[in-house]
């Protein structure tokens, strides 16, 4: 190639590079994924103030032998198992809001942030509107919408209904 050729080339190759576009930013990664962090937050949320109104749903006493047959929903060695158990449980028993928080959690310590959100949903719709549970079902919401990189709409949606969880007791005379 003549120099005259490669200077030519040369031009060609400077005018293409500089018709290219910039690369896109990329998109926004969500916070790192930690099934512990969620747990301890969802815990937390669960804490009950003695400050504030307390609602605890009522139960079905024919799931009570199920539930106590569960065991440790979280146990590391038994998830899959849990899981398929507390699926059994919720087919005889679909509303039960405490089954469907359980599966919930068990759902995130399986890395399914899909279940976990359909359940922790669930479990906000079928349980108390207000106390410490109500705060569970949200909290799991939230955890799963920033584990995911929800967009803000979506994430402030959740953490509104977790704030209208808390409520004040009633003044006692």
């Amino acid at each position: 190639m003549t120099r005259s050729g490669s200077a030519a080339a040369m031009a060609l190759v400077l005018m293409l590079s500089a018709c290219a576009s910039a690369p896109p930013d990329p998109l926004p990664v969500a916070a790192a994924f930690d099934p512990a962090a969620m747990m301890a937050a969802i815990d937390q949320a669960g804490v009950a103030d003695s400050r504030e109104l307390v609602v605890r749903p009522l139960t079905d006493g024919r799931i009570a032998g199920v539930k106590e047959d569960l065991g440790d929903v979280r146990a590391p060695e038994r998830l899959l198992e849990t899981g398929q158990q507390l699926d059994r449980a919720l087919e005889s028993h679909p509303d039960d809001a405490e089954l469907l928080q359980s599966r919930a959690e068990n759902a995130i310590l399986q890395r399914d942030l899909a279940t976990a959100e359909r359940m922790a949903r669930r479990a906000a719709a079928a349980g108390a509107q207000a106390g410490p549970h109500c705060r569970r079902h949200w909290e799991t919401v939230v955890q799963v919408l920033q584990a995911r990189g929800a967009d803000g709409d979506a994430l402030a949606t959740a953490k509104a209904s977790l704030d209208a969880c808390t409520v004040a007791a009633p003044p006692r005379y």
